[in-house]
């Protein structure tokens, strides 16, 4: 190799030793040499699935080098130099992509959809986008704690479509966030041609649009890669702001091996060929003398070791044995109540439980109590600071914990409530706010994806509550009356609760706080002002799984929950029927023992919620029963709910549209049976 070809290479050394130029070739190597061996073990059927990141070595190489060794990372499927470059053991890592016990998910997930805090990597969702905002939200975290550290996560071109990177970018933005954005720009979403997936010639004409800095790079060249990332990071640790990075790159393989490459012109792919980020790197250190041929074949045959070593390891693991009761406990991060925090008594059994205020003011004061108890809490939400939140709930709470831990925030509910698992990474705890319950949809895969499953995929809890102020009656309409419980009671490592009073909505609401896992804390808009109860001034939980009887009674039993509490104890009042009416309180997981005994002593039972009747929880708990309670059943369960209908908004609709009439009917039919 002559000096003369050297000229020809774009590698600039700078200041920077002999020892990290090495160091960077051994680490740029490794990756490369692993995939050429994953990629026979693919063939031979001993891996599932692979996503090739050859081509593209030198970004994930060059920026995991960069930073220090506690800044989070938060890789993608391409990304496999992030894990061995921060000396993520190789056996563990190759057990991972084979499904056995000893991987990062315990043989529950793939390729590199895992995290491990151990070596500070956050590893991806399939929905690509998400992860982008728990990296808003561990880079707050370093913030509020005035930790000089930058956060660092990439998006592919075709991921970068998605509305969670504008949500993450803004978010980012607005709250001067230390993180870097780096863009992997191979061209290509799978297939589809970047002039297909938008229309801006690069990504660093979005920079400006969110007001951040925006820098191209050649995301082939390690140490263009390597000197930008470490000079932005050593600056945004002193003046904290995010940065957008454009890496132009190639990806030389398909998007994952069956899909191929015969989308992708003959002649780009020999362009990019002479651009391997591998082969040019390598070239210029033999050309400048930094690295020996002898030095480069021993180097190689090292790696090659290492990796023999680690499938070994791999091989030797074993498959995970199904276990139900194991695969059921690892939905949620351990967690023991504390007792002495429940109330000694009865509520109205001494004077301070004699109290009465109202359900929204119980809300406020367990809010206010948790943040005292918790430093680490951290409020989110539309409108909630000097405003104190469309319902006022948080009146005052700036003036008393100032504006990091009371924070406004965009109309950005999905990056929000990402960001509350990426405060979970470091420790905090987070509540987010949805203004309705209604626009949780804007955050639906956060909630279900991400918060849900990171403890049981990698042993990640969530610590994150999402209030959900909910229900109709107010005549607001189709979008601001939903009652959308029961789509979260569907979901795993969900804990979901629905307070009726005042004492069990303070209650409920500090216990959600207590438990690490993400509880979605329903509390219904008409009862905000319209109800009074007796609540205890002092800080207290309410277990969070247990029912409690509303009323006690022999003819018959509502199960209800919420609002339809009252309208049971009305109709029964009115109609003169001595009835159990069970408050479930919790609705995942919900109380069946109470709801079996219940169900024991009367013999005859109703469901009633307002929810909608189909898909509703009522029905689950009917299946429930005729499955576990057939024979204590004197009478056909009978489910009352309101019309399978949008909300509508005049009055008289939206009272036919709610089960109250209803109620009524199947009360005189139950008892009369």
């Amino acid at each position: 190799m002559t000096p003369a070809i050297a000229t020809d290479l774009p590698f600039d050394r700078k200041e920077y030793s002999t020892d990290v130029l090495l160091r960077l070739y051994r680490e740029l190597l490794k990756p490369r040499l692993i995939e050429e061996k994953m990629l026979i073990l693919l063939r031979q059927g001993k891996v599932s699935k692979w996503f090739s990141g050859i081509g593209q070595e030198a970004i994930s190489v060059g920026s995991t080098l960069a930073l220090k060794p506690d800044e989070y990372i938060l890789p993608l499927h391409r990304n496999l130099g992030v894990f061995t470059s921060r000396g993520v053991p190789l056996g563990q890592l190759f057990a991972q992509w084979q499904g056995k016990k000893t991987g990062f998910t315990k043989g529950r997930d793939r390729s590199f959809h895992f995290g491990t805090n151990e070596h500070h990597i956050v590893g991806m969702i399939s929905h690509l986008g998400p992860q982008l905002a728990v990296a808003d939200g561990i880079a707050l975290a370093d913030l509020l704690d005035k930790a000089p550290r930058v956060t660092l996560t990439y998006s592919g071109d075709g991921g970068a479509s998605e509305g969670d990177f504008h949500e993450a970018l803004n978010v980012a933005a607005v709250w001067q966030l230390p993180v870097i954005f780096l863009i992997e720009n191979n061209g290509y979403g799978l297939s589809t041609p970047s002039s297909e997936q938008f229309r801006a010639k690069s990504f660093i004409d979005k920079g400006p649009a969110y007001g951040m800095e925006a820098v191209q790079i050649d995301g082939n060249n390690v140490l263009e890669v390597y000197h930008t990332i470490k000079t932005l990071a050593d600056d945004l640790r002193q003046n904290p702001r995010p940065v957008l990075v454009e890496a132009l790159t190639f990806r030389m393989r398909g998007h994952e091996e069956a899909s191929g490459t015969k989308y992708v012109p003959a002649e780009l792919m020999q362009e990019w060929a002479q651009k391997d980020p591998v082969e040019r790197y390598e070239k210029w250190l033999l050309a400048e003398g930094i690295v020996s041929e002898t030095a480069r074949v021993q180097i190689r045959e090292g790696i090659k070791n290492e990796i023999e070593k680690g499938l070994q390891e791999a091989d030797a693991a074993p498959l995970p044995t199904a276990n139900a009761a194991e695969e059921l406990a690892d939905m949620y991060a351990p967690f023991t109540p504390d007792a002495s925090l429940a109330p000694a008594v009865g509520v109205g059994q001494d004077e301070e439980a004699k109290r009465e205020i109202r359900y929204i003011d119980a809300i406020s004061e367990g809010l206010r109590q948790s943040m005292e108890r918790y430093p680490e809490l951290v409020l989110m939400g539309q409108d909630i600071a000097e405003y104190g939140g469309v319902f006022k709930i948080t009146e005052g709470f700036v003036a008393e914990f100032g504006k990091g831990r009371v924070r406004n925030t965009p109309l950005c509910e999905s990056a929000i409530v990402g960001a509350g698992l990426g405060l979970s990474i470091r420790g905090k705890k987070a509540m987010v706010e949805m203004q309705f319950a209604d626009f949780v949809t804007c955050g639906f895969n956060q909630i279900v994806n991400n918060l849900a499953k990171s403890h049981y995929r990698w042993g990640q809890n969530a610590d994150v509550v999402v209030r959900m102020p909910t229900g109709a009656g107010t005549a607001a309409g189709p979008f601001h009356s939903q009652s959308n419980e029961a789509w979260f009671t569907h979901v795993p490592g969900l804990k979901v609760v629905y307070p009726s009073n005042p004492h069990d909505a303070k209650g409920l609401l500090c216990a959600a706080f207590e438990d690490p896992n993400p509880v979605m804390y329903f509390e219904h808009k008409l009862l905000y002002r319209s109800l009074t109860g007796p609540v205890p001034a002092a800080y207290y939980t309410t277990p969070i799984g247990q029912a409690i009887l509303a009323a006690e009674g022999s003819d018959l039993s509502i199960i209800t929950y919420g609002l339809g509490v009252h309208w049971a104890l009305a109709a029964c009042k009115e109609l003169n029927i001595n009835a159990d009416i069970l408050d479930l309180r919790t609705l995942l997981p919900w109380d069946t023992e109470a709801v079996a005994r219940t169900t024991r002593k009367t013999g005859r039972v109703l469901i009633l919620h307002e929810d909608t009747l189909t898909g509703g929880l009522g029905g689950e708990i009917a299946a429930w029963l005729a499955e576990h309670c057939f024979s204590s059943l004197d009478a056909p369960v009978r489910r009352v709910a309101s019309l399978d209908t949008a909300v509508p908004f005049a009055p008289a609709l939206e009272a036919n549209f709610l089960p109250q009439q209803r109620l009524h009917e199947q009360l005189r039919a139950l008892r009369d049976y």
